[in-house]
């Protein structure tokens, strides 16, 4: 796969910057965020086709062409997919004299409005890249010449964009300057630029150049319709780091299941485009890496060869069920809600009622993968299961279980019963104003508990769950520690199990009652600065100790 070629030069330059930034970032951001513009034309998650994976920098107009009936001949089109993407290196290195942005004069000889108007003709959509800084990836860190980013130019580029035809914008940082507050008010200018031409043009952002202060610790739903999670994917099924560059299928897995409440209709977390067929990659791997994004409601912007991919990559990027299941129009985001280890389940909620689930087999052989529709959010007796893969049915009361090869993803629609009624909402403490919040936006078991400035990210968006359990990032619920009974017993997160130190009651008053120490969760010494963290006390009626759902 090619890899942009100043990617390993700009993680030199920055790395003990971005740890230092880490040390000291704040738990969330006290800044006010962007207002997110309305009528976002990405009321499902776009599907479609870059150029970025399979040719970089060596994009060509015919190149581009030929995917575009490639997206027909392969019944891509059909399929649902709608958006080709012409990524970096589309453009003349400099601007004309009136500061307008113009094709490449050899590479795009008949200009990106004549492009346009030939995706068009083949009942496609065309998407373009640009950057929000003087220069793009390209021309910033890498090997390409000019000077053309957005920045000063919004409005002007805008204009351009919807004068061409062009139904969707990828605008990319890509730099190792500017803090998360810039990226806010730099991505919102051609937010609202894009928005005034009046053209419905999607608008994809990605602030994670540099995944430690940005990504996950921020809703970028505030700014634009779908935003980027995570740093590159690359076609590596898992690699050793955890949350830095490269990245495979089960790193941006790990970053991006936990912001599951963050997606719906208009705002979509992107975890980059895909990298099913990709030569890094079994057939099994790039099956499990496509029901895994279908299931997240994830965009699905392919990114291999679509002109020479075999028989089978083109059955995968095109299953009619799973395609279903990521275009849903409730736009619930897939929620991993077990995690064992080597085995995960996910569960998305689907608009007629169904579930559907994922059954994820990490480890390195085959292994029978088990789960009950309790814990996929159903309840009742007598269901039916559709295999996503085959379309095959069979019967269960309640039982979803299957032999999952290694690296492989089982997938299914679950239909019957009735959906158990789940709220998914932040809690403010009457004493403070201020929300409760897991520290750093951290996923890990025993993650502390603490109120903060309310915000929308999901380190702050709690769902009540059958039995009691208020759950946050769909697995880890509010935990008392080591199933303390005392006074001042720490509050954390920790992975759901449905022990009753994880079980909680809301009483009249607002104040949630842990079930198995019959004590309050309490805002210590009833403090209300940010950071005051959460202690189990005696239920006394106090504002330190009552919520309410916002």
């Amino acid at each position: 796969m090619p890899i942009r070629p100043w990617t390993a030069i700009r993680r030199a330059t920055v790395a003990l910057a971005l740890a230092a930034t880490a040390l000291v970032a704040p738990t969330t951001p006290a800044t006010p965020p962007a207002s997110a513009a309305p009528g976002s034309p990405a009321l499902t998650p776009p599907l479609g086709w870059n150029s970025w994976n399979s040719f970089g920098c060596g994009i060509t107009e015919s190149q581009v062409r030929q995917a575009a009936d490639a997206m027909v001949s392969s019944g891509m089109r059909d399929a649902g997919y709608q958006y080709v993407v012409v990524d970096d290196c589309w453009f003349d290195p400099q601007r004309d004299a009136a500061g307008n942005l113009r094709s490449h004069p050899t590479k795009f000889p008949s200009g990106m409005k004549a492009l346009g108007d030939y995706i068009h003709s083949k009942g496609l959509k065309f998407g373009i890249y640009q950057a929000p800084n003087e220069k793009t990836c390209a021309q910033g860190v890498g090997t390409f010449p000019g000077s053309t980013g957005s920045k000063g130019h919004e409005v002007q580029d805008a204009r351009s964009f919807a004068s061409w035809g062009v139904d969707y914008l990828k605008y990319d940082w890509c730099s190792s300057s500017g803090t998360r507050d810039e990226q806010i008010a730099r991505f919102t200018i051609m937010r609202d630029a894009l928005r005034a031409t009046g053209r419905p043009i999607v608008y994809s952002i990605n602030s994670n150049s540099f995944h430690a202060p940005t990504g996950d610790k921020y809703n970028w739903g505030e700014v634009a319709d779908l935003w980027r999670t995570t740093e590159d994917l690359l076609d590596i099924w898992q690699n050793g780091n955890t949350n830095s560059y490269p990245m495979g299928v089960g790193n941006v897995l790990d970053i991006t299941a936990p912001l599951a409440a963050q997606a719906g209709p208009g705002h979509w977390n992107d975890p980059d485009m895909l990298v099913v067929g990709r030569p890094g990659l079994t057939l099994t791997e790039s099956r499990a890496h496509f029901a895994l994004w279908a299931l997240m409601a994830a965009p699905l912007m392919a990114g291999n060869d679509i002109r020479t991919m075999s028989a089978d990559i083109s059955a995968v990027l095109r299953n009619p069920r799973l395609i279903a299941v990521n275009q849903d129009p409730l736009g619930a985001g897939g929620r991993r809600v077990r995690d064992d280890g080597n085995t995960e389940v996910f569960a998305k909620p689907l608009s007629d009622g169904s579930v559907a689930v994922g059954l994820l087999n990490r480890g390195s052989a085959t292994t029978t993968i088990s789960t009950n529709v309790g814990q996929i959010g159903l309840s009742g007796t007598g269901f039916t299961l559709t295999d996503l893969w085959t379309g095959g049915t069979s019967s269960s009361s309640g039982t979803i279980s299957a032999s999952v090869p290694a690296h492989g993803v089982a997938a299914f629609k679950v239909t019957g019963g009735s959906p158990i009624a789940n709220t998914t909402a932040r809690l403010r403490g009457t004493g403070s104003g201020r929300c409760l919040d897991v520290d750093n936006a951290s996923t890990a078991a025993g993650a502390t508990v603490l109120i903060w400035d309310c915000h929308t990210a999901a380190n702050q968006l709690w769902t009540t769950w059958a039995g009691g359990e208020v759950r946050v990032f769909g697995d880890k619920c509010l935990d008392a520690y080591n199933g303390g009974t005392t006074n001042g017993t720490r509050v954390i997160t920790w992975q759901c199990n449905g022990q009753d130190n994880q079980r909680w009651t809301q009483n009249s008053d607002g104040s949630l009652r842990n079930v198995r120490a019959n004590l309050c969760l309490d805002v210590e010494g009833a403090a209300t600065a940010n950071g005051s963290r959460l202690v189990l006390w005696t239920c006394n009626g106090q504002n330190n100790q009552k919520w309410t759902r916002s």
